[in-house]
């Protein structure tokens, strides 16, 4: 099994830039009759530099403001909307009360695991598809196509395992 964690300085570079290039992203804003614009660009670099992180849009309209300090919290928002309407990015609920975001994967059928620590919140990636047996079975038992699932594991994470109780 392969986890990822979190942590931006563990990917290698060219391992998220493979997974949207500008090119292809120029292709899917064509497809859908928009412009590669300077905001958008923007937040899109700020999604490549983050790739493995999972960013609120606040987070993101922080990280954009210290290139572009003119961009709105608005003009953020929306690029998100559109980012995922697109099938760019993957919105997240970790039931934190914020929506997060993430850089879809061209590889992934659906979204990938996540595993939450309830201690320190970190959030490590599955990368595997751990249902595709019960999506299989789900199939053929009740002839019923499966396009995604959302599956979030809550626990503890190596760090807080080891800690003593406080």
């Amino acid at each position: 099994m392969i986890i990822r964690y979190n942590n931006f300085n563990n990917i290698l570079k060219n391992e998220r830039v493979d997974k949207m290039n500008s090119l292809t992203f120029k292709e899917k804003l064509k497809e859908k009759g928009c412009k590669l614009t300077t905001q958008r660009r923007a937040v899109l670099d700020i999604l490549l530099e983050q790739y493995g992180n999972h960013l609120s849009t606040e987070e993101i309209y922080n990280c954009v403001k210290v290139t572009y300090p003119e961009i709105g919290l608005a003009t953020v928002y929306r690029t998100m909307q559109l980012f995922e309407k697109m099938g760019i990015i993957d919105k997240l609920n970790f039931d934190d009360g914020v929506s997060r975001f993430e850089l879809k994967r061209e590889e992934e059928k659906h979204q990938h695991h996540h595993l939450i620590c309830q201690h320190c919140n970190r959030v490590l990636e599955v990368e595997e598809d751990l249902l595709f047996d019960i999506e299989q079975e789900i199939a053929k038992k009740y002839k019923f196509q499966v396009t995604n699932h959302n599956v979030i594991f809550y626990g503890e994470c190596e760090n807080c395992i080891d800690k003593p109780e406080e």
